[in-house]
């Protein structure tokens, strides 16, 4: 294991690539039809812009990554496991306190690779829905932010397709394969999640995207780092180094279109946060309607996290093949065959908690995890809007609010977690969600704004640059074809 990265192959990486030829040479038959699908998918205006973007040369957190300009399509995509941990054992389930495994163990062989795919499939199709937004850049730092998101996307991509190579065969090179051929929206070949095959039509889309379904994967890779199989545990401790950047865009991001808003309505003297149309007319996107982004990408993602009472997920920590969120940190035996947890149901059509077998309940855990995670963000967007002075809060809506999986899926509840009628739900949608005409408004401003140092009409410059650059860095140098 090396803490630097070797570059002397196609495929930079510090798992000793070049002495491992039947690897290596797997990985460059699929190579090709990476850079494929990498130039079909990302806008081909933007291939031969340089672009300031960080790039991992160590797996040292002190040290990580060197920030220069690049082109896209000649970013080295690398393969980085984070250090071996000396004597690691299995952290959770029937083999706690077993050496970990550095092989598949046999008989979780289906359910290793299952959770390796689905883990890689989420990777591309987030690029393939972004795919448009170059097109739109509020600024060259948004730009910059975005693609620096999507190519460190195709690397988590490269990092489960290396595990698929190395450690599972035939069937891992086939479902290599099928990693490419699956596309965000499509028909024939959907991506394997539902989140992911729903459009990225804006920037602010964007931010809730990278904001909640970054979050969601966050809460994943932690799990999968928990793994009894060590190069699964490595892998997502170091993806985990560079998602935490993919949240801080979409924090940044939803707060400083926050901060604008507020700041128009000032200029202007509009005080109630519902006067939509005077407030449209500023050119700024309203709070009620941010809300209503917050509640649709929200509980897109908690659908991401399955059915709140799950044997896959029993069998899967049982196993010792994913943990849970921060599982070293527990203060159980970490095996859970006598424990209980909370968990939603429905009773007489009312949401109530219950407990059930804590290790039934692993889904439930890592969500409820999720949502004190997602919190934070919220409450310091209202520190924003209270700064401010306007009187507006951001929530969360309740978690049986338009889902789509698990105990609400089949019922209609409101913001507030009260099952309401159709004809209620129908008539109270639009002030939930986003509507069609939302959508429209939305897409009115997003215009690009190419010029450095300059943002568009929406949205907030942002505190502190990338790398410490000053305002008016030059964070894309544009070339479009």
């Amino acid at each position: 294991m090396l803490d630097i990265v070797e570059y002397d192959t196609l495929i930079p990486n510090n798992v000793s690539l070049s002495s491992d030829r039947r690897v290596l040479k797997a990985l460059e038959k699929w190579h090709p039809g990476y850079i494929n699908w990498w130039n079909d998918l990302i806008p081909r205006q933007f291939q031969e812009s340089l672009v300031y973007l960080r790039t991992a040369v160590s797996v040292d957190p002190k040290g990580w990554a060197k920030f220069d300009y690049v082109k896209m399509p000649e970013y080295r995509w690398g393969i980085l496991l984070a250090p071996q941990v000396e004597d690691r054992k299995i952290p959770c389930g029937e083999h706690a306190g077993e050496p970990a495994w550095q092989e598949v163990p046999g008989e979780y062989r289906a359910m290793l690779r299952r959770l390796i795919v689905i883990q890689g499939d989420t990777e591309p199709a987030s690029v393939e829905q972004q795919r448009h937004l170059g097109l739109t850049a509020p600024s060259l730092y948004d730009m910059r932010n975005l693609f620096q998101v999507n190519v460190e996307e195709g690397r988590h991509l490269w990092a489960m397709v290396y595990l698929l190579q190395k450690y599972f065969g035939a069937d891992g090179r086939e479902e290599a394969d099928d990693l490419l051929r699956r596309q965000s929206g499509s028909e024939e070949a959907p991506r394997m999640l539902g989140a992911f095959n729903e459009e990225t039509p804006d920037w602010l889309s964007f931010f809730m995207f990278t904001y909640f379904t970054d979050r969601d994967g966050k809460m994943q890779l932690e799990a999968l780092a928990q793994s009894g199989f060590d190069p699964l545990s490595r892998t997502c401790r170091f993806m985990l180094t560079e998602e935490a950047h993919h949240m801080f865009v979409g924090e940044t991001g939803v707060g400083r279109t926050i901060q604008r808003t507020c700041e128009a309505m000032k200029e202007a003297g509009i005080e109630d946060p519902y006067e939509i149309e005077k407030i449209r007319a500023l050119g700024v996107i309203d709070l009620p309607t941010i809300q209503k982004k917050l509640n649709l990408h929200y509980t897109l993602s908690l659908d991401l996290f399955g059915q709140e009472v799950s044997t896959n997920a029993a069998n899967s920590f049982n196993a010792g093949i994913k943990g849970r969120y921060m599982e070293h940190r527990l203060d159980d035996d970490h095996k859970l065959q006598s424990d209980s947890y909370v968990v939603w149901q429905l009773e007489d059509d009312k949401p109530v908690q219950r407990e059930v077998p804590a290790l039934t309940a692993i889904n439930m855990r890592l969500r409820d995890d999720y949502t004190r995670d997602a919190a934070g963000g919220v409450s310091r967007w209202n520190k924003i809007i209270e700064k401010e002075g306007i009187n507006f809060e951001m929530k969360l809506p309740h978690e049986s609010f338009n889902r789509k999986i698990g105990v609400f899926s089949d019922k209609l509840f409101n913001p507030e977690g009260k099952l309401v009628s159709g004809a209620e739900y129908d008539q109270g949608a639009k002030n939930w969600l986003p509507t069609h005409a939302d959508g429209d408004f939305i897409q009115s401003l997003m215009k690009p704004c190419y010029e450095p140092g300059k943002y568009a009409s929406w949205i907030a410059s942002p505190k502190v640059g990338i790398d410490n650059k000053p305002g008016d860095f030059e964070y894309v140098k544009l070339h479009m074809a």
